[in-house]
């Protein structure tokens, strides 16, 4: 069933600013505040599978309660799978995953290494948001967050559906991070 975060108050949003003093106008761009998580939960009780644009409204009282943001979808994705407490979330990307100085794929990585390696500039650019976005989503609760690359034929199968008893992918397809 197709949604945008706009129904039923699905994601709520405050307004993100950007620039490091905050005072950037980045126009009609929002930071998730509020998920409804009772819809999507009622949803997937009836067995329907819900896909969510994310688009998200004001929260609720605020002067901005009607406005419509646009959310970054990798944020959308992980703030969602992270208040339902979801087993996985997926994030999929046009390169192997996460790449140390020697641009060799690392199969597995925790918060802290990824820290760490932020720190030390192993990863940097556009790789900085996506993983922060799955260390926010593990941090939330989510037991694995997959950094997929989505140029490997049936990738997402093949991190869904491998990885034996623990569920954690087949480590040929991506990144996994957990705690």
């Amino acid at each position: 069933l197709g949604l945008s975060g706009r129904d039923d108050g699905l994601l709520r949003c405050e307004k993100l600013w950007g620039g490091e003093d905050k005072s950037l106008d980045l126009g009609n761009v929002g930071q998730v505040m509020t998920v409804n998580t009772q819809l999507i939960d009622d949803l997937l009780d009836q067995g329907i599978t819900p896909v969510i644009a994310p688009i998200g409204m004001g929260c609720v009282g605020e002067d901005d309660e009607r406005v419509v943001y646009n959310i970054n979808a990798d944020v959308a994705a992980g703030r969602i799978a992270g208040e339902l407490k979801a087993a996985r979330v997926l994030f999929l990307t046009d390169i192997a995953g996460v790449l140390d100085k020697d641009m060799k794929l690392m199969d597995r990585l925790s918060c802290d290494d990824i820290d760490g390696l932020i720190e030390d500039e192993t990863i940097t650019g556009g790789m900085i948001p996506k993983v922060t976005y799955a260390t926010d989503a593990v941090k939330l609760g989510v037991k694995g967050a997959f950094i997929t690359d989505g140029r490997v034929p049936h990738a997402l199968l093949n991190e869904i559906l491998a990885g034996g008893a623990e569920g954690m992918g087949s480590g040929g397809g991506g990144t996994v991070v957990t705690l």
